[in-house]
């Protein structure tokens, strides 16, 4: 199954999948306009719907912020979530990550710890999954790329990462998540336990100006070149 990318999403035949969404995320702050939760949020996730059309929709850990208080405006936006899923037709399910300890206040849909599609499994990536599978999509990182001086969130895609499978990480579809920049990493500087050689991640950026996806070589290569 092919995988392609869109807004930090990734579209895995007829499943998109988002991670780290982080909503309530900057709630309760000073930000005049808190571009990464709220309404910002929601009118990028419908717009990813509407483009696709998927089945159903996969949040891949980590749909809320604090570990804590859920706030109203955390319900809304939820709520916005659920909506445009339901007005395209599509299912949304969750897999739940470190952050989502309040999960059930505001969430009464499907969850799974690991969920299967076709021979790829989605889960957060804080853990270690217990299921085998051909690829594994995480997110948990919220890699970026600094290229000439600019960050940019990117996703990692890896070969043979985890007991020889395929890794893809997602970054944080919260604009509001500075994320955490992956040049100099190694393995053992990530989070996630299913990065095992970050010198074969290979960084992908999404270019929204020119809607198209930016290919970079290996980690391990691309660090030699700057």
């Amino acid at each position: 199954m092919t995988a392609s990318y869109d807004d930090r999403a990734l579209l895995l035949g007829e499943t998109l999948v988002v991670a780290d969404l982080h909503v309530g995320r900057g709630t309760g702050g000073n930000l005049e306009l808190p571009v990464g939760s709220g309404s910002d949020m929601v009118q990028r996730f419908q717009s990813l719907v509407e483009r696709h059309e998927p089945e159903e929709v996969v949040v891949a850990g980590d749909l809320l912020h604090s570990f804590q208080t859920v706030p109203r405006s955390v319900e809304s936006t939820v709520a916005g979530l659920k909506s445009a899923c339901q007005a395209a037709g599509a299912r949304l399910l969750v897999t739940p990550g470190n952050h989502d300890t309040m999960l059930d206040s505001v969430w009464d849909g499907p969850t799974e710890t690991a969920y299967r599609v076709g021979e790829t499994v989605v889960c957060h990536g804080h853990e270690a999954p217990d299921v085998d599978a051909e690829r594994y999509v995480v997110g948990h990182d919220h890699p970026t790329i600094s290229i000439e001086g600019q960050r940019q969130p990117c996703y990692l895609v890896g070969s043979g990462q985890y007991r020889g499978s395929d890794v893809v990480m997602l970054p944080s579809f919260n604009r509001l998540n500075a994320g955490v920049e992956v040049n100099e990493m190694r393995a053992s500087d990530f989070q996630s336990p299913l990065i095992t050689d970050a010198d074969r991640l290979e960084p992908v950026v999404w270019d929204e100006s020119g809607r198209e996806t930016l290919s970079f070589p290996p980690l391990g290569e691309f660090r030699r070149m700057l």
